[in-house]
């Protein structure tokens, strides 16, 4: 099969155009090597599997936490409420301490997860897949809780309470 020659794509324009569409915004919540809580914020948390139960994420390949992924590692996804922006982008920076003033709680696995979140996923890392410039970790679910609340929704650059579902334009 003939494929046609990729036109030169600007990166910040493409990234541009990604951030036309909300997603929903998750914390990934693991340990280092030292077995101190650390973790990520992403944008890519899907679904993948109800039978087996998996889930997936991808996260940049030169992140300094996309080492701390290899077969088994356990791992929680923590899907932030709307209210919850601030914890979102501390997250998101690099910093020493990610989880500093953070409440923590226990879970299925040896991993952390983030009081407050209005669902969460017990996990290990089932596989890694490349994905040119990221990493797609697929999770096995151990275990999952879920509560009432809205998502909170990264759109455009920025970390916005989703619109009423139903609504008009």
């Amino acid at each position: 099969m003939q494929t046609e020659p990729t036109a030169q794509i600007d990166p910040r324009a493409l990234r541009d155009a990604f951030g036309a569409l909300p997603t929903g915004v998750a914390v990934v919540t693991l340990r280092d090597a030292a077995g101190m809580p650390t973790g990520m914020t992403v944008g890519s948390f899907a679904s993948l599997s109800l039978s087996p139960a998996l889930c997936l994420f991808s996260l940049g390949r030169n992140q300094a936490s996309a080492r701390l992924f290899a077969p088994d590692v356990p791992f929680v996804v923590n899907v932030l409420p709307d209210t919850m922006a601030d914890v979102a982008w501390q997250f998101a920076r690099p910093q020493p301490d990610k989880c500093a003033g953070i409440a923590l709680s226990d879970t299925a696995v040896d991993a952390p997860g983030l009081q407050g979140a209005i669902a969460r996923f017990a996990c290990h890392v089932d596989s890694i897949h490349d994905g040119g410039d990221h990493v797609i970790v697929v999770g096995r679910i151990a275990d999952f809780d879920h509560a009432p609340g809205d998502a909170l929704v990264f759109w455009r650059g920025g970390m916005h309470r989703p619109a009423a579902v139903g609504a008009s334009s």
